[in-house]
């Protein structure tokens, strides 16, 4: 596994983003640290993935800064040997095959061609390795996004609702993977709408609501602080009740629809 130096693993300082008038991500600051899982959790349109669009260098902060070990990620000299990231599982052209997808991403970065046959056993994508992409399920892409972001063997992992089409078994599996991931001493930041995956998944839990910061704590502590006997969806919509925000402008929607405002 790759080394990280003792800088947190991802650094988030006063992280602003507009898109017009509409304040997506909104003056946000907070920490992912190596060794544990953290979830990142708030209602649709709360800023999550505009924030790990600027982790990785999609979009660029109105103000503020996101940092990878103490480096924007546009600093990075060999970026997929440092972060793996799955934000959209559609994002690889359909007529190209799982295998040569794979193998394309470990010649452009450098990277072993021997990592492509290890990662589809891992991910379980060893016998559809020669289908094309187009004809696979949204649960299948999800693996294969993950099979990608593994590939560089990072030691920090961003994933996108990950779980998304995945059967019970597959989720199941995600779950291990990013705690086992976790396991190793690597810092794995994870968003989903999922409570209850959640809550046998996450060490540490962050949550925004328009952008801004609600909550940032140990996941026990923040299920705690709904009460005795309280549900981490309980502890969610008790924290994020004043957060929700269906009055969105054009800008805001548009946004929403090509990803990076959920």
């Amino acid at each position: 596994m790759n080394t990280q130096s003792q800088a947190p693993a991802v650094e988030i300082r006063g992280l602003t983003k507009r898109f017009g008038g509409t304040t997506v991500v909104d003056d946000l600051a907070f920490r992912v640290e190596p060794g544990r899982v953290t979830g990142f959790l708030g209602p649709n349109g709360a800023g999550k993935s505009t924030t790990m669009r600027m982790i990785l260098g999609l979009d660029t902060p109105t103000a503020g800064r996101a940092l990878i070990g103490g480096r924007p990620y546009r600093a990075l000299d060999k970026p997929l040997n440092v972060v793996g990231a799955l934000l959209e599982a559609g994002a690889v052209h359909p007529g190209r095959r799982a295998r040569d997808h794979l193998a394309w991403l470990a010649a452009s970065n450098a990277l072993p061609a021997a990592r492509v046959g290890q990662l589809l056993e891992r991910t379980g994508l060893s016998s559809v390795a020669g289908k094309r992409v187009g004809g696979f399920s949204l649960g299948m892409r999800q693996r294969l996004g993950i099979a990608a972001a593994l590939l560089g063997d990072p030691p920090i992992l961003l994933f996108d609702e990950p779980v998304n089409g995945l059967d019970p078994e597959g989720v199941l599996w995600i779950r291990t993977l990013m705690k086992s991931i976790a396991a190793e001493g690597r810092a794995v930041l994870v968003s989903s709408h999922l409570m209850s995956e959640m809550a046998l998944t996450a060490d540490h839990v962050i949550v925004i609501g328009r952008g801004r910061l609600i909550a940032d704590t140990g996941m026990r502590q923040f299920i705690e602080s709904a009460g005795p006997g309280a549900s981490l969806e309980e502890a969610y919509m008790r924290m994020t009740a004043q957060a929700v925000d269906y009055s969105a402008d054009a800008a805001a929607m548009r946004t929403e629809t090509r990803g990076p405002g959920r």
